[in-house]
């Protein structure tokens, strides 16, 4: 489809400034095609009554606003806290994640409003291009994409402010003076740009949006016991609760608590690092009480395969794959491996930390008269032929390699072993 032959545009839309300029500059560059918007709300705190003037004003034909809460914690965020999937080790994916949910109801919306194309606001060397293109591209793979940042001539901020003073975009509190890019939702918070960009300076406090200091955080530990079934939160402190308010209440008791603070230098998919500090307050406490959980309830293999997956998981989840056949396969593994992952841990927190203090589940592998130092059942003499062949590899590995170091003959090799198989 040539760009005269667009005549509709659906656009991922946020209000804020990058967004705002796309409108017109869509209009300008596409024969003054209908831009329809669209904002899903993931849990960000917006003016959500003055979005659409916004957008109107800008010059869309209309905004759709999509609740989608409830969705995002039950269908995306609790499948990817159950698998366990933590890029390089630090971050809880809490942008990664969101993307794929919001350019699914935006597909949506263009095949329902009949449009030729959709687009939206991510630059050209970050992560978010290609999560918000791989969803068009599984849903919706008949839509011509446009990314305005890759093809225009605004390369600042400060240029994309003054092209939305010269077409009278309403600003709202957008300015030079905020430094920050941000992105927020029920998982997280994430900063990035300002004194960040150098690796070396430690983040502002007046930074962090979500969470209090540690320093200010109570002088008094709060504890919190949360429930799961199959490794899916499902309760706090013996109170069952649906998925949304559940993360909404550990979310709050993470804040007050200075808990979920992580400061990152991440590998983008394209290559360069990038430096971001997230605040993840209700995700971290989940995490941790999860991994605690499946310690008690998980055989060590079935463990260690969904950990070493979980590392695969949190790859794709950062590229964008979620609609994939593989990420969908790799969630069917940990449903699985989660089936016994039902019981509660108690968490404390206390100034920055989550620290687990007592964990139980009626499926615990964990038997306090086998594991005890006291009197139990446990054989200790069984111990000396599990050794024996639990080390017999090692021991016929050591015999031939001494041998051949010494230059000895197979006779030798022989003898040795007929001697270590009779003791």
């Amino acid at each position: 489809m040539s760009d005269q032959e667009i005549r509709k545009i659906v656009l991922a839309y946020s209000g804020g400034l990058d967004t705002s300029i796309i409108i017109p500059w869509l209009r300008e560059n596409y024969n003054n095609a209908e831009v329809i918007g669209v904002c899903t709300n993931v849990g960000q705190q917006e003016d959500w009554d003055g979005m659409e003037r916004k957008a109107k004003a800008s010059g869309a034909s209309k905004l759709h606003i999509i609740d989608c809460r409830e969705e995002f914690v039950r269908d995306f965020l609790f499948p990817l806290l159950r698998a366990g999937a933590v890029y390089e080790g630090k971050y809880l994916l809490g942008t990664s994640i969101a993307r794929p949910l919001q350019a699914k109801h935006q597909v949506k919306v263009a095949i329902a409003e009949g449009a030729d194309a959709v687009a939206h606001g991510c630059t050209g060397k970050g992560n978010d291009q290609v999560r918000f293109e791989l969803t068009y591209k599984a849903l919706g793979p008949h839509l011509h994409v446009i990314a305005p940042w890759r093809v225009w001539n605004i390369r600042s901020r400060q240029q994309a402010i003054d092209y939305a003073r010269a077409h009278d975009i309403p600003l709202g509190n957008i300015s030079e003076k905020n430094i920050y890019s941000r992105d927020w939702n029920l998982w997280h918070m994430s900063h990035e740009g300002g004194e960040l960009e150098n690796t070396w300076n430690r983040p502002a406090e007046p930074m962090y949006q979500l969470t209090r200091s540690p320093q200010e955080a109570p002088d008094k530990e709060t504890e919190v016991v949360i429930d799961f079934e199959k490794g899916i939160p499902v309760g706090i402190d013996g109170q069952r609760l649906d998925p949304l308010p559940l993360l909404q209440r550990l979310n709050t008791l993470g804040a007050e608590n200075g808990v979920g603070r992580v400061d990152v230098v991440e590998t983008r998919l394209v290559g360069m690092k990038s430096r971001g500090v997230y605040e993840t307050p209700g995700g971290t406490i989940l995490n941790i009480a999860l991994r605690e959980l499946e310690m008690i309830t998980m055989d060590f293999e079935t463990l260690a395969m969904k950990n070493t997956m979980a590392l695969k998981y949190a790859d794709i989840v950062y590229a964008g794959k979620w609609f994939t056949h593989f990420r969908e396969s790799m969630d069917a593994y940990m449903s699985k491996a989660a089936q016994y992952a039902t019981g509660s841990v108690r968490i404390t927190l206390y100034k920055g930390n989550a620290i687990v203090t007592g964990r139980k589940s009626d499926y615990s592998l964990y038997l306090e008269e086998l594991a005890s130092f006291g009197e139990s059942s446990y054989d200790h003499s069984d111990a000396s032929g599990f050794i024996k062949l639990y080390g017999l590899a090692t021991g016929v590995g050591a015999i031939v390699h001494r041998d051949m170091e010494a230059d000895e003959g197979p006779a030798r090799e022989m003898r040795e072993m007929a001697s270590f198989h009779e003791k």
